[in-house]
């Protein structure tokens, strides 16, 4: 059950992601085409501080409205994914971490895309200050785990790393 690849185009190259359409040979012998986004992948942290979850909560282009979301940011090329997702949770939350622990890893959408989310834990930070990026505007809440479940649950927080992220903890914490 396995794809070779015969040829492959770079048809985009933006600054986040490139599109490639590649033909493969199917294991029945048959040609296809794949549509790949092609992306450095992601990192992104829960931080449980005192028993609530920090969430920060920004405005997405694309879907029109804001949403909830942990902390969590586009590796850099090369870049330590560990490194990456303390780096993302000072810069949004203003929590330096004292220490933090891998949770999971996700794929966000294997249909058409290589992007890998790496997920870590922390739960020991001190604040040091927030300094977002430009152009890049969040608020910091920080919510309890119940609140967050009802969150999840009613379609308050619909952002997948998050879901899998705080889900994963509950399972962990077991």
């Amino acid at each position: 059950m396995k794809e070779e690849k015969l040829s492959s185009a770079t048809v985009f190259e933006g600054r986040i992601f490139r599109v490639e359409v590649d033909e493969v040979l199917l294991p029945d012998g048959k040609k296809s085409k794949r549509e790949c986004v092609r992306h450095p992948g992601g990192a992104a942290v829960l931080f449980v501080n005192e028993g609530k979850i920090a969430l920060v909560k920004q405005f997405r282009y694309l879907y029109g409205k804001e949403l909830y979301e942990i902390p969590a940011g586009k590796l850099e090329i090369g870049e330590d994914a560990r490194f990456s997702a303390l780096r993302e949770l000072e810069e949004e939350t203003g929590y330096r971490a004292e220490s933090c622990a891998h949770l999971l890893d996700i794929y966000p959408t294997p249909g058409y895309t290589d992007e890998i989310i790496h997920i870590y834990y922390v739960d020991r930070a001190r604040f040091v200050g927030q300094h977002t990026d430009e152009g890049e505007f969040v608020d910091v809440e920080f919510v309890e785990l119940n609140k967050v479940l009802k969150m999840i649950e009613s379609g308050g927080i619909t952002d997948s790393k998050t879901i899998c992220a705080v889900l994963s903890y509950i399972h962990l914490k077991k």
